[in-house]
Formats: structure tokens, C-alpha cells, sequence
């Protein structure tokens, strides 16, 4: 029986299941610019935590209004006058949320537009696939303001784009946008219409393949990442080993053996 998810409980993400499997989740602050404070940290663990139980096959995560998150809600940040401790709680739970939606299984493919900036470039990061518009633009304003990142940057950015880049964005508060930032690999794709539009597209493709195999497309290849070649490649052999038999592939491979299945082609020009 799938775990069901209590939508009433959530107030700063908007929650939309569709009869497909896929799932809009959408930061609702609007007015902040979905800037990220705390209690809209703890509505992603909560979900994220739900998520790959209660038989959601992929997520679209978007920001509501022109922008799709600003980062570290910082009117909060100054309000709250948090002690080392405090902080470092905090960013514990950052990484928190943002480890339940790397590792978590769930394909999670972000909707970006308008600002993708600090905390939100490390959301943003976090996801298995970021489709951008013409608008985004993706920086780290953290040495400008006197901070440092919190929420993961120094590890998926950085995976992303690579140190050097990493460090200079953050010196310099340099900007990445349009083709530029598809070419250091902020984003996997860029699009002249809606991003929202192109991601739900995305997330029903992915959300066809069947759930162990997007399970491991989604939290193996992460946790393999963090494993020696040697450790990587035994439990590559093992995970192959519990995917590649599953009893519901069997009639994917037979329509393969049959010839019934579609076959990969090239793109058409």
C-alpha cells in the first residue's frame, strides 16, 4: 500500500499529483522569490522524504512567479541573528533535503527561470535534470554578502561546472546565462518557450520507465560517485544484478527480442 501524502500539511510548496505519476512541486513564495527559509526546508524534507514510498514516478520542480529561487531567505537569516550552532543546524538541514532528492530514487527534473542564485543554484543542483529558459541566470553572490555556501555547492556545483569555476563565481559574483551556462553545464537543456512546459514533458518520459530502474538511475549513480573505482564497480554489478532481472523488464525485453519494441534512432535534423 502507497504511503500517502497529506497535501494540507505543505504551505510553502505548492503540490499537484497528476493521474500519470508525476508530480508538480512548485516553491510558493513568490513575493520572496522563493527565496528558501526554514520551514520551506523542512516542507522538502518532508516530501522528498515521502515521495519515493507513495508511488510518485518523477517530480517537476518549478518556482512560482518570474524566478525560480533567489536562495537563503536572508531577511530571515538577519532577523533570526542565528549563533555558529544555529547555522550549522540549519545548513544540516539544507543538506538534508537536498540528499533525500539526489539519493531519493524519484526522477526530479527543475523547471528553472529568472534567478537560479545561491541556495538556489544548490536546489536547482540537486535535481537529475534542469531544464532552462531564456531568462535564467545562474550565479553565487556569497562572497559579495559576506557568506559562504551552506547547502552543497562546494560538492554538486562544483560537480557541475568544476572548481575553478566554482571559486570564481563565488569571488567574483560572476554571472552564468543562456548558451554559457548550458556550455559549463549548469543546465541539460535550454529552450525558447516555457522551461515548466518542457520539464513536465521530460519528467512523463521518465516516469515511463518502470520505478527500480529510475531508482537506480537516481540515487545509484550518486552514491557511486562517493566510491572508489574498484567499490563503484562491484556495487555497478550488483545493483545490474537486481535491476536487470526484474520480473516486470521481462516484457520490455521480449517486445526487444520480438522486434515490437520501438528502436533508438538518430535525432531527426
Amino acid at each position: 500500500m502507497p504511503l500517502q501524502i497529506d497535501l494540507t500539511r505543505f504551505k510553502n510548496l505548492a503540490i499537484e499529483a497528476r493521474d500519470d505519476g508525476v508530480w508538480i512541486v512548485t516553491l510558493n513564495r513568490p513575493a520572496k522569490r522563493n527565496a528558501l527559509d526554514i520551514d520551506t526546508i523542512e516542507e522538502l524534507v518532508d516530501f522528498f522524504s515521502a515521495a519515493p514510498r507513495a508511488g510518485v514516478r518523477a517530480v517537476v520542480l518549478a518556482g512560482s512567479g518570474d524566478h525560480f529561487c533567489a536562495g537563503l531567505d536572508l531577511i530571515e537569516h538577519h532577523d533570526e541573528d542565528r549563533s555558529p550552532a544555529d547555522f550549522m543546524h540549519v545548513c544540516l538541514r539544507w543538506h538534508e533535503a537536498f540528499n533525500k532528492m539526489e539519493y531519493g530514487g524519484v526522477p526530479i527534473i527543475a523547471a528553472l527561470q529568472g534567478a537560479v542564485v545561491g541556495g538556489g543554484l544548490e536546489l536547482a543542483s540537486s535535481a537529475h535534470v534542469r531544464v532552462m529558459d531564456q531568462t535564467a541566470y545562474f550565479a553565487l553572490p556569497e562572497g559579495q554578502r559576506g557568506l559562504f555556501t551552506g547547502g552543497g555547492a562546494t560538492i554538486r556545483v562544483t560537480d557541475l561546472v568544476g572548481k575553478s569555476r566554482m571559486i570564481d563565481m563565488m569571488l567574483t559574483g560572476r554571472v552564468y546565462q543562456g548558451q554559457e551556462a548550458m556550455d559549463v553545464g549548469l543546465a541539460q537543456y535550454a529552450v525558447e518557450g516555457s522551461s515548466f512546459d518542457a520539464a513536465v514533458e521530460l519528467a512523463r518520459k521518465a516516469a515511463q520507465n518502470l520505478p527500480l530502474s529510475n531508482f537506480a538511475i537516481c540515487s545509484a549513480v550518486s552514491h557511486m560517485q562517493n566510491m572508489s573505482a574498484m567499490d563503484a564497480a562491484y556495487a555497478e554489478a550488483v545493483v545490474a544484478g537486481v535491476v536487470n532481472t526484474q520480473p516486470d523488464a521481462r516484457a520490455r525485453l521480449a517486445a526487444f527480442a520480438d522486434k515490437s519494441a520501438a528502436r533508438v534512432r538518430p535525432n531527426a535534423e
